[in-house]
């Protein structure tokens, strides 16, 4: 796993990043929902190739300033490898270059491993949301980093 690159996604992703949605969620959103995020002018996603493989990808909205991320996602044989992570970091980064005050995003409460994560890079849990899962009506964790102001 020498050759991981992490770039912007494009249209070209759309359908191999429709199938490992699929292995990695209950209730996966469509390959028209990517080629839809892919037309939003507010979305920014970006995907995970192994040799240009897609073997995982994230995003977020960029909505007034503030930064709703989607979804974070690698496949399973892919985890614990540090993949979410780079995935994570170039959305900060971009964040930061967007001069963005936060990121925010929602985790189901029993998601462990993922909470672990993004408490690594400075994510906190400011609320919960009630049964927000439509698969099985788990609760989720509301999580956010906030950005220093840059001085103009």
């Amino acid at each position: 796993m020498k050759n991981i690159t992490i770039t912007r996604m494009t249209d070209d992703d759309v359908s191999e990043i429709a199938e490992l949605e699929k292995k990695c969620f209950a209730v996966p959103w469509s390959e028209k929902s990517f080629r839809d995020e892919m037309q939003n002018k507010l979305a920014v996603y970006f995907v995970a190739k192994d040799n240009g493989k897609c073997i995982g990808y994230a995003g977020f909205w960029n909505v007034s300033g503030e930064g709703d991320i989607t979804n974070v996602a690698v496949l399973p044989e892919y985890r614990k490898n540090g993949i979410g992570s780079m995935l994570i970091s170039e959305m900060i980064k971009t964040a930061v270059t967007l001069k963005l005050e936060l990121l925010t995003l929602e985790v189901r409460k029993s998601n462990i491993a993922a909470q672990g994560l993004y408490k690594k890079y400075g994510f906190d849990i400011i609320g919960e949301r009630k049964r927000y899962y439509s698969d099985n009506g788990e609760d989720a964790w509301i999580m956010t980093k906030s950005f220093e102001p840059c001085e103009e």
